[in-house]
């Protein structure tokens, strides 16, 4: 693109899409004003340096006109399928709908009216299966290089007892329990990494996300006003 078509786009096509779009133009989902006048202006953009590579001459007035036709078909500058259950013109068109996960999805009348939404019903805070599957793999292979007494240190905790239960079940002293108890978290962490309580505690990735996008919404949000 020349320098006179990038001033041309910048001084007479971007005024008139700032002016039209947000009076014109339908937002699909979580879609703005501002997001849809950047997506214009690439369009526009795009029209201008074909016109220009032809050698024909247009007004700004034509190609801010059909940048902005573009938009309320559903068209964006990253692409205008219509089968993408995603994109915009699809929306626009009827076939799919998006919902916020954050919409209600049920009433329980039973409960005095509590309120379910979407990620609600359909949220799952355990692991990955396969993270699952690999962390009992690693754990199966640490038993085996464990002996009694070691095996017996987690057995016991686990079932919510003390290291004093498992010295009287041995007939040793506490204090050498204790003892074994630290050398089995010394081989925990040489086995499964000094971070495993962190990854044990982590949120699943799909929940960061979900609390990620929902602080952008918000910041949006306080930011128009």
């Amino acid at each position: 693109m020349s320098p006179q078509a990038g001033w041309i786009l910048q001084e007479e096509i971007v005024p008139r899409l700032r002016s039209a779009i947000p009076r014109t133009v339908n937002y699909v989902g979580s879609e703005d004003a501002e997001e849809l006048v950047q997506d214009a202006t690439a369009i526009a953009a795009k029209m201008l340096h074909s016109v220009e590579t032809v050698g024909k001459t247009v007004t700004p007035g034509n190609i801010a006109y059909y940048a902005i036709q573009h938009v309320k078909s559903g068209r964006r500058s990253t692409g205008s399928s219509v089968v993408d259950v995603m994109a915009s013109g699809t929306q626009l068109n009827g076939s799919t709908r998006l919902n916020s996960l954050d919409e209600p999805a049920a009433i329980n009348e039973e409960t005095g009216g509590e309120i379910f939404l979407f990620h609600d019903v359909l949220s799952h805070d355990q692991e990955d299966p396969s993270l699952i599957a690999a962390r009992k793999l690693d754990w199966q292979a640490l038993l085996a290089r464990l002996n009694e007494r070691e095996k017996a240190v987690i057995t016991y905790l686990l079932e919510g007892k003390t290291v004093s239960d498992v010295a009287v079940a041995f007939k040793v002293s506490r204090s050498a329990m204790q003892d074994c108890k630290e050398r089995v978290a010394v081989l925990v962490q040489e086995f499964l990494g000094m971070d495993i309580l962190i990854e044990v505690l982590r949120l699943p990735g799909w929940r960061d996300d979900l609390n990620t996008a929902r602080e952008r919404l918000a910041c949006r949000y306080e930011r128009k006003y």
